[in-house]
């Protein structure tokens, strides 16, 4: 099926717009590949903010809790050692720990192409001219998406941002607004709509073509 082509007021253009087979019509035989890029994204986009203290790091426990002998208990040379309550951790975060996963630039780029192929299957995807919002006010954005049947979680990509364009949507939750040179394959998935423009839809051929 033709991939749907809009004008930039919203309107169907009559002839629909060709797509590069190899960019958006390709065949996810690897779906690990996906899951890989996928599951890398969100690792290297984790923030390492969990961190627990080692029994040095405990305030308190300088002083020996009773005598080494004769007391008939076991022998403990501080409150903070890690078998009692309120002792330091041991083998926990430290802070230092790196999650990220290393994805080659060409699997990450297949990944992303097949994802783009997976929407343009689903009618997911759609070409429009460019996006002028009158007064780039968010009720013509709305007015926009609104005619492009894009009432639910929507994709932005564009040649490169706008301050019209980005004022235009900053208030709208489910819309997202992208550069072409850096669409990822965690929006492409997401997305139940994406809406390129025809700068942008250059671009993004340009540079995953380039990688086959």
């Amino acid at each position: 099926m033709p991939t749907l082509s809009y004008t930039k007021t919203g309107t169907k253009s009559t002839t629909p717009v060709k797509l590069d087979k190899d960019v958006f019509e390709v065949e996810p035989k690897n779906h690990e590949l996906l899951k890989a890029n996928y599951v890398a994204y969100l690792a290297n986009g984790r923030e390492n903010l969990a961190v627990t203290k080692t029994r040095g790091l405990v305030r308190g426990g300088g002083k020996k809790p009773w005598r080494q002998k004769g007391t008939g208990r076991a022998r403990f040379g501080s409150s903070r050692n890690p078998i009692w309550r309120g002792g330091g951790v041991v083998f926990g975060p430290t802070g230092n720990e790196n999650y990220s996963h290393k994805v080659h630039k060409s699997a990450k780029r297949t990944a992303i192409k097949q994802s783009l192929s997976l929407a343009n299957k689903e009618n997911k995807l759609i070409i429009i001219e460019d996006f002028v919002f009158a007064n780039n006010k968010t009720k013509s954005a709305v007015s926009l998406l609104n005619k492009l049947g894009a009432t639910k979680r929507t994709l932005l990509v564009v040649e490169n941002k706008t301050p019209e364009v980005e004022r235009a949507i900053s208030n709208l939750s489910k819309v997202k607004l992208v550069q072409a040179k850096y669409i990822n394959i965690f929006d492409s998935m997401n997305a139940d709509h994406i809406i390129m423009t025809k700068p942008a839809l250059a671009v993004v051929t340009e540079w995953l073509k380039g990688d086959k």
